[in-house]
C-alpha cells in the first residue's frame, strides 16, 4: 500500500472545504501517522493526549470539538470513550475521498 496515497486523497478532498482549518489537518495527518504506526489498522484507539501531543493541539476542547468535526464531515468516524483506560476508536473513511 502506497502510504501517501490517504493523505494525497485527503487534501484533494479537503481542497475545496471551506469548513476545514489547519487544526483539523494537524489532528487528521497525526491520525494517519498514528494508524501507519499500528499497521494500518481500522479502527484506530487514541487517547486525546497521544495525538494533541504530537498534532501540537494544546487545548482539550480543540481536539475534541476539531475530531467531532472531522466525523461530522465525513473524513472520519469518531466514537469517544468514556472510560480513562480505554482510547477512543476512529475509523478512516478514505473510500469517500477517491
Amino acid at each position: 500500500m502506497d502510504n501517501l496515497k490517504p493523505l494525497s486523497d485527503f487534501f484533494i478532498a479537503i481542497e475545496k472545504d471551506f469548513r476545514i482549518s489547519s487544526t483539523h489537518i494537524a489532528i487528521y495527518v497525526t491520525l494517519l501517522q498514528y494508524r501507519i504506526d499500528k499497521g494500518f489498522i481500522n479502527p484506530i484507539e487514541v487517547f486525546r493526549h497521544e495525538i494533541s501531543h504530537k498534532a501540537k493541539i494544546l487545548s482539550a476542547y480543540t481536539y475534541r470539538k476539531s475530531v467531532r468535526e472531522l466525523s461530522e464531515y465525513g473524513y472520519i468516524k469518531y466514537i469517544p470513550s468514556c472510560k480513562k483506560t480505554q482510547g477512543s476508536k476512529i475509523f478512516f473513511k478514505l473510500d469517500h475521498l477517491d
